[in-house]
């Protein structure tokens, strides 16, 4: 089946999302298809995605699709993938797997065995096309297929190939769980600037701004994180007191640990998916 088709397994925010930029991109609505079993949710799916076909039937998706996304939580994507292993095997389409934690092999062997299976983690603000999603493809994944989940994922943000599975776990902790590590520090920050005599609304837009400006700086520069922050922290200054605390208070261990329970959640997710598909 021609890889210029593409059909998700749930209709949820990053379904919307992926499908929307998809359209924007100007990609043909006749091409994409999304199943969903909620007849609300296609209501609302056909008025924000007009041509798109919708339908509650999971194979009618798949029999449409080159490319099938699994846009489904991870605790229903095993049942999800047992369900679909007839259809899969009939039309043969890649398989895009969005779901946090189940590996690669688990998924193939669900749905049968022999497809071609890719896993993406993306974030949160491919909700606005400013997205980043890592990515990975099986060995039965050939370049070309590969070169099209990332033309899809790209409809929202940016595409970044990793070297191993494992490091899907790793994507999930940096940036796939990233957005709530920034909307913390910005909450904090702000908290902490009305604390010191600041309006709400003017310190929760200081910080939000700062970030903004802050992580574009980041992206645009070419320069390192060191180099940035030693632009803005003088000796003995403002900045350099406050940095200073905050590595007295352990801040980089802190974040060390955060993300390493991250990497292991999902570690944890996808042996649990392996062995409950096994009971």
């Amino acid at each position: 089946m021609n890889l210029d088709t593409v059909g998700f397994i749930g209709g949820g925010n990053m379904t919307r999302a992926i499908a929307g930029g998809l359209l924007d991109d100007g990609f043909d609505a006749k091409k994409v298809s999304i199943a969903e079993p909620s007849a609300e949710q296609r209501e609302a799916l056909a008025a924000s995605l007009p041509g798109v076909f919708i339908s509650a039937n999971n194979a009618e998706v798949v029999a449409r699709s080159g490319c099938v996304i699994l846009s489904v939580k991870p605790q229903i994507i095993t049942a999800v993938c047992k369900d679909l292993a007839s259809a899969v095997q009939a039309a043969k389409p890649l398989v895009i797997s969005i779901a946090a934690g189940p590996r690669m092999e688990d998924i193939d062997n669900w749905l049968g065995g022999g497809n071609a299976v890719v896993r993406v983690m993306p974030n949160q603000p491919a909700l606005l096309r400013k997205g980043v999603a890592g990515i990975y493809g099986n060995d039965m994944t050939t370049e070309e297929q590969m070169a099209a989940a990332t033309n899809i994922l790209s409809a929202v943000g940016a595409v970044v190939a990793v070297a191993n599975e494992a490091d899907i776990d790793a994507v999930t902790a940096v940036s796939g769980s990233g957005p709530a590590y920034f909307y913390l520090l910005i909450d904090m920050i702000a908290k902490t600037g009305v604390e010191l005599g600041l309006d709400e609304d003017v310190a929760l837009r200081l910080a939000a701004e700062t970030a903004v400006g802050a992580t574009t700086l980041a992206q645009q520069s070419g320069e390192s994180m060191g180099t940035l922050i030693s632009r803005v922290r003088s000796p003995g200054g403002t900045t350099a007191a406050a940095l200073d605390a905050l590595e007295a208070g352990g801040i980089r261990d802190i974040f060390v640990t955060a993300l390493t329970a991250a990497r292991d959640r999902a570690t944890e997710l996808a042996d649990q998916a392996h062995n409950d598909s096994q009971e």
